[in-house]
């Protein structure tokens, strides 16, 4: 190995060390006082940098928080995906329960990280298409339970009202067109009342009202997968 490439390599660490403490600090003030206040100035004199420096990682507080939703993102489709392969067996009712718990366990370990992407948007920033990829990860391992189950016959079609067939056929068309419109339209719907349950436990709204949690979350997360047509 040439004396340049060593010394590439050096940098390449060192700026990957740097990068990952910038982040953990970060993730550090998220959890005191929210995504809202997050301040690259506040970042920098926490790990002893001048700001100058911290620029030259991350040129405003946006491209920081975007970097943490990535991350976030993609620590969570990770679970998600480890959940699905670890279940391949268990047929496309086991495989999406397995799914949403592996969601309610990560959120449950990251709180702070999980508001940061499903909690209340942060004043002045917009997620840029950089983000979408890992957002999507989670949906499209659900998706992938259901195109699995409707190739082998054993997805149920819902059924859905006259007036939503036109945006059901939209979604398929966007999002699976080799699934059933109305299969389509409860998959998203099922996505999103997923993330509910998960947020409502999480932010507090099942405080004195369900006690075995974990019970309940896999009831209504097997319920959302019967009304997406795994039965």
């Amino acid at each position: 190995m040439s004396q340049g490439s060593t010394t590439e390599g050096a940098r390449a660490r060192a700026r990957a060390e740097v990068t990952a403490a910038i982040k953990d600090e970060a993730r550090r003030r998220l959890a005191a006082e929210g995504a809202a206040k997050l301040s690259l100035r506040a970042v920098a004199r926490a790990l002893g940098m001048v700001s100058s420096a911290l620029y030259r990682y991350f040129p405003s507080r946006d491209d920081l928080l975007t970097a943490l939703i990535i991350d976030a993102y993609d620590s969570l489709g990770e679970r998600a995906e480890a959940a699905d392969a670890r279940s391949a067996d268990a047929g496309p009712l086991g495989r999406w329960t397995a799914v949403a718990e592996a969601v309610r366990e990560w959120a449950l370990e990251h709180p702070h990280e999980y508001a940061l992407i499903y909690g209340s948007p942060v004043p002045g920033y917009s997620a840029p298409a950089t983000t979408v990829p890992p957002a999507s990860r989670v949906g499209l391992v659900l998706l992938g339970i259901l195109r699995d189950a409707h190739r082998s016959g054993a997805l149920t079609t819902p059924p859905v009202p006259a007036a939503l067939l036109p945006e059901a056929e939209r979604m398929a068309a966007e999002l699976a067109p080799d699934l059933p419109p109305a299969s389509a339209a409860a998959l998203v719907a099922a996505w999103a009342q997923l993330f509910g349950l998960v947020g409502f436990e999480l932010f507090g709204q099942f405080h004195r009202l369900v006690e075995d949690r974990v019970t309940f979350f896999r009831h209504a997360a097997a319920r959302l997968a019967r009304g997406a047509g795994l039965d």
